[in-house]
């Protein structure tokens, strides 16, 4: 898994922490120890959470796209949501707005709505799509609205000063519901989705919703085996800064609570938390700065990053 491809687009970038050259014989090592994982997850879902790094490097954007064709050719079921928050950043600054965020969440009114769907269901789909199919896959893109497949409602914030005080952050939503039907259609016919973290009202409304939050959703629907969250962190920290691992709902909740974790790891935790306490059999935070960080963490006996366990 590790080395470079021969591929005009793959020059390295400073971003990209490359895994060093190996042996023939350790190449076919790695490859036989694939094997009890590729047959343990043998048509299970797997959803993943892309963003960060991982989305903005040529390097780990390549490598992500081959890692996600390779899991769907050895029989896993790969689900990409993904989120675009650079891009996000990036035209609203164009447009001589400045982004504001409320505990982790992105405050969201109408003109700021109107740039995430042109980014996230636009640009960023699009390039994802893209970069699969090269690789030699057959993704699809979508938002919630496609299908009216993710319905939501609108999100209020709790104020810390003020308990009990809710805050509107704009068109913002959660996730009421979720329709599987579309997931399991594309399925059937070997299709990977690459879904934007947009969902619809009751009235039609549009909501701007945090992707690691319908990652989460989506895996507890369709009972995925892993839900796996791309970060450009090593993992869970703690104070300290060493990678935590094997880590429960109990010890999480210990972990917020001493406030080892806040702010914008506060949505991906919670999400990781739901995940894990409704079906969803292990979670991961990994580090998406890894070339093949995926393949790491699926295949290999080590991994990388943390583990949440349902229990």
């Amino acid at each position: 898994m590790a080395g470079s491809y021969n591929h005009p687009i793959l020059t390295p970038t400073p971003i990209a922490m490359s895994l060093p050259s190996v042996s023939s014989q350790l190449k076919a090592q790695i490859l036989a120890e694939a094997l009890p994982y590729i047959q343990r997850f043998w048509d299970k879902a797997v959803v993943i959470k892309y963003g960060g790094n991982a989305m903005t490097d040529p390097v780990l954007k390549a490598a992500f796209a081959r890692d996600v064709v390779l899991l769907k050719l050895v029989g896993l079921n790969p689900v990409v949501v993904h989120g675009g928050g650079p891009q996000i950043e990036e035209l609203l600054k164009r447009i001589g707005k400045k982004g504001e965020f409320i505990q982790g969440m992105r405050v969201t009114d109408a003109e700021t709505m109107e740039v995430v769907e042109m980014v996230l269901g636009g640009q960023v789909n699009k390039e994802i799509v893209h970069l699969i199919n090269q690789a030699g896959g057959k993704a699809v893109g979508l938002t919630g609205k496609d299908g009216n497949f993710i319905h939501a409602r609108k999100l209020m914030v709790e104020s810390k000063d003020r308990p009990g005080d809710l805050i509107d952050i704009g068109q913002v939503g959660e996730v009421t519901e979720i329709d599987p039907g579309l997931i399991a259609f594309l399925d059937s016919g070997d299709f990977i989705p690459v879904i934007a973290p947009i969902g619809v009202g009751a009235a039609g409304e549009t909501y701007n919703i945090n992707a690691d939050v319908v990652a989460g959703k989506l895996a507890e629907v369709l009972r995925a085996d892993k839900l796996v969250l791309l970060t450009n962190t090593p993992g869970v920290l703690d104070k300290n800064g060493n990678l935590l691992t094997g880590l429960t709902p109990e010890s999480i909740d210990a972990l917020v609570a001493d406030g080892t974790l806040s702010g914008g790891m506060l949505p991906k935790i919670g999400s990781a938390l739901d995940a894990a306490r409704n079906g969803v059999k292990s979670v991961h935070i990994i580090d998406g700065r890894v070339e093949h960080a995926l393949l790491l963490e699926i295949l290999t006996d080590e991994g990388v990053g943390t583990l949440i366990k349902s229990s």
